[in-house]
């Protein structure tokens, strides 16, 4: 014979377990307390001077290596030469012309420029034109013309750093003299206006021959020719 079955009650798979307690509640006392934010932050480098990957940003502006030092210093300034523009020996650098010059002389200025030009007038009067050409055909040798042996001034090239010789003062009174006169009145003026006008107070036929008019009253340049 089958037995019956148990009663739903008595099946200890079916009983209901032991109630679960609920999770201990947290008091905001017990809680740990929230990250502060930073008072303050440390103040971001300055510029030039941070890190850009590695190694050091660039420089601040006016104070790096661009060439060589700052804009201005070390490069053509005011009044200054081209850079490493060091005289030869027994020379100096002239900053209102931009030429290397011998110690002792000057570049002539426009005034007497314009003085040798006037006296040749007279000299060639009194020496009856013929004796000022001969007097003029012995100085060429020296850089000079008649006036300008009066007035203490020669010839030079700078190209060569020498006094002119008698070929190239040849050029400049004959060749450059006739191309003065070519005109008339109008590369007369032009030569009178190159002159005062040039850093170096070159006339037309000082820029034909390569020539400078220098200043020499002690006879500095005797001894560079």
């Amino acid at each position: 014979m089958s037995q019956p079955p148990d009663p739903p009650g008595d099946d200890p798979q079916s009983q209901p377990g032991p109630p679960v307690p609920p999770p201990p509640a947290v008091s905001p006392s017990s809680a740990p307390p929230p990250m502060a934010p930073p008072t303050s932050l440390p103040p971001p480098p300055p510029y030039g001077q941070g890190q850009y990957g590695q190694g050091q940003g660039q420089p601040p502006y006016g104070q790096g290596q661009y060439g060589q030092g700052q804009y201005g210093q070390g490069q053509y300034g005011h009044g200054q030469g081209p850079p490493n523009a060091v005289a030869p020996p027994g020379m100096y650098f002239d900053q209102a012309s931009g030429l290397n010059l011998p110690v002792g002389v000057e570049l002539a200025s426009s005034g007497r420029r314009i003085g040798a030009y006037f006296l040749s007038i007279p000299l060639a009067i009194v020496t009856l034109v013929i004796g000022y050409a001969i007097w003029g055909l012995v100085v060429w040798g020296r850089g000079q013309t008649p006036a300008l042996q009066v007035l203490g001034m020669r010839c030079w090239r700078p190209e060569t750093g020498r006094v002119a010789g008698w070929g190239w003062m040849a050029l400049r009174e004959v060749v450059g003299r006739f191309a003065e006169g070519l005109l008339g009145p109008i590369t007369g003026v032009l030569s009178l206006v190159l002159m005062v006008s040039g850093r170096e107070h070159k006339s037309l036929h000082d820029h034909i021959a390569g020539t400078v008019v220098l200043r020499d009253p002690n006879k500095v340049l005797a001894a560079r020719r």
